[in-house]
């Protein structure tokens, strides 16, 4: 498998090759690399479309991109990387650089594919800033897999995964609380249930985890009755950092990058992952 004819990858002193050197160390090293079960090495990206891509989704893909292309040189084996859109996210605040803003301030607190699109071209607002970062990738000729979180939730790809954190739900807490402050503490859980009467996504207490059933309950604000709904098939979204640390599960990644101001986020999500018995990606913290 070996590509570059090299006795000390010393040699190799840019940062993409020391990047690539750590996924290979993660999978066995050079000489006894083995391909993931999956077929390839994943390498992910993420967007919040809440807002209009910029300078710092660019500088994202393409310095991924430089890992992906230093790990190519290193070893024969096959790679993909994706772009993650985070479009279930609730709507927090409107943009400056939109139209209709009394439109979307009607809105606030529901997923971004479930909001009408102020520009009045896509499906969505969520949609249509997907469109706008795919449109601003392809310019660029990046290469790359564009995976929805409103797809993957709703599709049911990741409830086998969403399943193994509710199972695991007492542990998770345990990594999390102890980071909130005081008044957090009381009303955190792991999942975001999207409310069948208004359609927000939730920040509510949870009255009830229910492995066995695959549920949770917690009390509807707007009518303060008890609501048991299902974990899986799109009715929850997971909150930032255990969604985090359960996408990089389900889908197997790899390799991902972030700006230090999630130094934390990536930490916990990693913690997550052990706890549960998975590896967490190598992170490069910019």
């Amino acid at each position: 498998m070996n590509k570059i004819n090299i006795e000390n990858f010393n040699d190799l002193k840019s940062w993409p090759f020391k990047e690539a050197q750590q996924i290979l160390k993660r999978n066995g090293g050079l000489a006894n690399f083995k391909i993931p079960k999956k077929g390839h090495i994943l390498l992910e990206t993420g967007y919040g479309p809440s807002g209009l891509p910029h300078i710092g989704t660019f500088g994202e893909v393409v310095r991924t991109t430089m890992v992906r292309n230093a790990f190519m040189a290193l070893i024969d084996c096959p790679t993909k990387m994706i772009t993650f859109s985070d479009d279930m996210d609730g709507l927090r605040k409107v943009p400056d650089n939109v139209p209709n803003k009394k439109m979307l301030s009607e809105h606030i607190g529901k997923p971004l594919t479930s909001i009408p699109d102020p520009f009045e071209k896509y499906e969505s607002f969520g949609h249509h800033n997907n469109a706008k970062l795919k449109s601003f990738l392809d310019a660029f000729e990046f290469e790359y897999d564009f995976v929805s979180s409103t797809e993957s939730y709703k599709s049911g790809f990741f409830d086998n995964t969403i399943i193994e954190i509710l199972e695991n739900y007492e542990k998770i807490l345990e990594i999390i609380l102890p980071t909130l402050r005081k008044e957090r503490k009381s009303t955190y859980s792991p999942f975001l249930p999207i409310s069948e009467k208004s359609g927000d996504v939730l920040q509510v207490k949870i009255d009830e985890y229910r492995p066995k059933s695959k549920s949770i309950i917690y009390t509807e604000p707007l009518n303060q009755k008890k609501v048991e709904v299902l974990v899986t098939g799109g009715n929850c979204k997971l909150q930032w950092k255990v969604d985090w640390a359960m996408r990089w599960m389900a889908l197997g990644v790899d390799y991902e990058m972030c700006g230090k101001d999630l130094t934390e986020s990536v930490d916990l999500a990693s913690r997550i992952c052990k706890t549960i018995g998975k590896k967490a990606p190598v992170n490069l913290i910019y």
